[in-house]
């Protein structure tokens, strides 16, 4: 229950200081970032499945190429 109104008075404190839209701002921005944050999770996921994607088609590549000289 302390921290609902810790949270209030903080909302609070930051109108008082800054002003609403000011602080609208700071949350805005807040928010921008921890979805930048996900989506650089994402794309760390993916880099992980295409490199080893990429590595599993070079060596089917090499077996191709190897079936084809040989041909």
């Amino acid at each position: 229950m302390y921290g609902a109104y810790f949270v209030v008075v903080f909302f609070l404190i930051l109108v008082a200081y800054a002003g609403l839209e000011e602080t609208m701002r700071l949350f805005a921005y807040a928010d921008l970032q921890v979805r930048y944050a996900l989506i650089r999770v994402q794309m760390k996921w993916m880099e992980r499945k295409l490199k080893r994607q990429l590595i599993k088609d070079t060596t089917n590549f090499e077996k191709f190429l190897k079936e084809y000289k040989n041909d």
